[in-house]
């Protein structure tokens, strides 16, 4: 009897269905935990999709498993078993409902006041999304649907909600790579485009110090998100969703009316679908799903669309700084990749090892919020021609 028990125990155990699949993708898993935590790549969005991934790789969990309907007596469906609790909290996900809450958040974490200030860098914002469309003919070459191609070429625009909203529409299958592959990449930012931008340029333009920008109204601040919202929107209805919360997250910030709701969607409303969004996006990387050749295919274009990304903004940098004499220095152009405001950063620090008296980060600040707002029209275009 006690045998017995002691089976009936172990057979009800992780243990027994472990493959060596699931020990792969828990190393992955535990690989992407030491990025978040000890080198602090992202970790506000690594970590829970680490560790989503983690939990979906635990044989027996359930904590994706779907419901279970049986048709009854009366020809009705019924439910004889719960889902887990992470199938419900993807639904977020999947309605698109998590990234244009993230968006409301950025936007009333965002300054437009460096773009509104220097419209021009809004060009180096477009610019920068080239890597996008670049990876779109790459994954269509390689056999990818335009669904996917244009999924997986979203991710050179260094948005991970943007990433995730576009996936979930066009090509769900493929979100767990693709978003691994999206917050991945944001996360090395600092360590993957120092070596293109200085490639892409020589010293003397690294070292250029720029003007200071010119103070912005605040009628100007309030202003901007409404046009862009309107404009937008009307020219790619499809983007209404991203744009619009984005550009409401930053009324709220400049409006100056309502303190309350700006910090809550600046702090909590963020935080807390950041939670949702990160670990429900992990559990989607189950072994079956994500290792295989295309899982490989994916990621190598990721990088490809975030290299291009960058490498197009900094060339555009230097056209700009030819045709302004000089007045442009051209490392800004790679921080129109959007990775709000990590890109931003690494143009600052690039630009300053060069010249310790360099102070960029500003001006960088323009073209990388241009880049959320290009990504958001980028996504709008996609999903208009493949949705």
């Amino acid at each position: 009897m006690f045998l017995q028990v002691i089976q009936n125990f172990w057979s009800s155990t992780g243990y027994v269905a472990l493959t060596w699949q699931h020990l792969v993708m828990i190393a992955i898993a535990c690989f992407f935990l030491y990025l978040a935590i000890v080198k602090q790549y992202e970790p506000l969005l690594l970590l829970p999709i680490s560790f989503g991934m983690l939990l979906t790789n635990i044989p027996l969990g359930g904590l994706m498993e779907y419901p279970v309907y049986e048709i009854g007596a009366d020809g009705l469906p019924h439910m004889t078993q719960l889902g887990g609790v992470l199938y419900y909290l993807y639904q977020g996900v999947k309605l698109g409902i998590f990234p244009p809450l993230i968006f409301l958040g950025v936007g009333a974490m965002t300054d437009f006041g460096p773009l509104i200030a220097n419209p021009r860098s809004l060009l180096l914002g477009a610019a920068a999304q080239f890597g996008i469309f670049t990876t779109f003919i790459g994954a269509v070459a390689l056999g990818f649907t335009g669904q996917e191609a244009a999924s997986i070429g979203i991710i050179g625009g260094a948005d991970g909600p943007t990433a995730i909203f576009l996936t979930s529409k066009l090509a769900p299958h493929l979100l767990g790579p693709i978003a691994v592959a999206a917050y991945s990449y944001m996360a090395l930012v600092p360590v993957i485009q120092p070596p293109i931008m200085k490639a892409l340029t020589t010293k003397e333009e690294r070292m250029i110090k720029m003007e200071q920008l010119r103070p912005v109204t605040k009628i100007e601040k309030i202003l901007f998100p409404i046009l862009v919202t309107v404009l937008g929107a009307l020219l790619l209805p499809s983007a209404t969703g991203l744009l619009g919360m984005l550009m409401l997250g930053n009324l709220f910030r400049e409006s100056g009316v309502v303190d309350r709701i700006f910090k809550t969607a600046q702090n909590e409303l963020i935080n807390i679908v950041t939670i949702f969004l990160g670990i429900t996006v992990g559990a989607t990387t189950s072994a079956d799903k994500f290792l295989k050749a295309q899982t490989i295919q994916i990621i190598a274009l990721g990088m490809l669309a975030f290299a291009v990304g960058t490498a197009a903004g900094t060339i555009f940098g230097k056209i700009m700084s030819k045709m302004t004499g000089g007045r442009v220095n051209p490392l800004i152009g790679s921080a129109g990749v959007s990775a709000v405001p990590m890109a931003a950063r690494v143009a600052q620090v690039v630009g300053q090892k060069e010249n310790p008296s360099n102070f960029l980060l500003m001006h960088a600040m323009g073209p990388n919020v241009a880049g959320v707002i290009g990504s958001a029209i980028a996504a709008g275009v996609l999903l208009s021609i493949f949705g």
